[in-house]
């Protein structure tokens, strides 16, 4: 995202220009905060139900991705970790997180990390991945699609003819290319036990998806996985596995505290700056929302659909590391689109 990093400052963005809009204002949340502990945070519910389950999230490096596979170690799984910045090399993001942090911070949880560095527009190197998953596990229960790294590709309000085509063709790659790849090689290990997940995540859910996001490529690079977790839902399905997609709302994200100047302790002090940061979430939300999806025995009942953190909250009864519940797709539906006169604090 060219302007501003993060991955849903699109969301922000988007909140707040549609905001202007409508004519509606935002108010800052008066929750008073209990404490956040970071990424590696617990949820101590149910601790011990993934044990025995192999996992691999494919974009592990920061944000959603390094708080799913934390969140799936916290429930005793054993998980698999790429990315493409590893202590001796950076991708083209360019940030200093690792996939060997993440590897240890799902150990710490009470998981096993594996960290294995992976580049998933190279197929070889997929394959490779796969094979040693095979290998070492001899199964895979939960594949999370998280790979992305395309920010800084991402141009707001510019025409798609004035965007030069190898900087969109290489976004799609990124974004969709690499699901395409990491799907191809690890569903035929998924689907050898009945009960496979498989998660595509995203930016968006499928009803604030038919608005167009106001950049091509960033438009049809966050649709496509929706339309995988439905396509490749139906072609699971006779296997007993699952398919959905699943986005964040407003992530703090690394990147995103970075952008403003804030840390996960002192977050809401961006509030002044972006008034659509007061229903953020951070990434142990989302987290939370995969484990437990993936330790849902009758997670088939959503196989094909589009699916939120804060959506799921309500089902499953889990919380942010505050013990809120935020929902920022319910928020811009209601009260930035809808013009619903409601605080913030409402929507966690």
């Amino acid at each position: 995202m060219s302007a501003l990093p993060g991955r849903v400052v699109r969301t922000a963005r988007w909140t707040a220009s549609r905001g202007r809009r409508a004519g509606t204002r935002h108010r800052r949340v008066t929750r008073v905060n209990r404490g956040t502990r970071g990424t590696a945070a617990v949820n101590t519910e149910a601790a011990d139900t993934l044990a025995g389950r192999v996992a691999l999230v494919a974009g592990a490096t920061r944000g959603a991705g390094r708080a799913m596979a934390v969140q799936l170690g916290a429930r005793g799984a054993t998980v698999y970790v790429t990315g493409r910045t590893t202590r001796e090399h950076r991708s083209e993001v360019d940030r200093a997180e690792t996939i060997e942090e993440t590897a240890e911070l799902v150990t710490a949880a009470g998981g096993t990390g594996v960290a294995v560095p992976t580049d998933h527009l190279e197929p070889e190197q997929v394959r490779a991945l796969v094979e040693r998953v095979d290998r070492e596990q001899g199964r895979l229960d939960v594949l999370v699609n998280d790979v992305w790294g395309g920010e800084h590709l991402v141009d707001f309000g510019t025409k798609m003819w004035e965007i030069g085509l190898e900087r969109g063709l290489r976004m799609l790659r990124l974004g969709v290319e690499s699901h395409i790849v990491t799907s191809h090689y690890a569903l035929p290990l998924l689907i050898r036990r009945p009960g496979g997940l498989l998660v595509e995540v995203t930016d968006g859910t499928a009803e604030t998806n038919r608005e167009y996001r106001e950049s091509f490529y960033y438009d049809l690079t966050k649709y496509a996985p929706l339309r995988m977790a439905q396509g490749l839902g139906t072609e699971l399905k006779e296997y007993g596995c699952t398919a959905v997609s699943l986005t964040p709302g407003f992530l703090r994200s690394e990147q995103m505290l970075d952008h403003f100047g804030v840390t996960e302790e002192n977050w809401r002090d961006a509030v002044a700056k972006e008034p659509g940061f007061a229903i953020s979430e951070s990434p142990v939300f989302v987290g939370r929302a995969l484990a437990a999806l993936a330790a849902d025995p009758e997670v088939a009942r959503w196989n094909g659909q589009s699916l939120s953190s804060g959506q799921l909250s309500r089902v499953y009864g889990f919380t942010d590391t505050d013990g809120s519940r935020p929902d920022a797709w319910r928020y811009l539906k209601e009260v930035t689109v809808g013009g619903r006169e409601a605080g913030d604090a409402e929507y966690r």
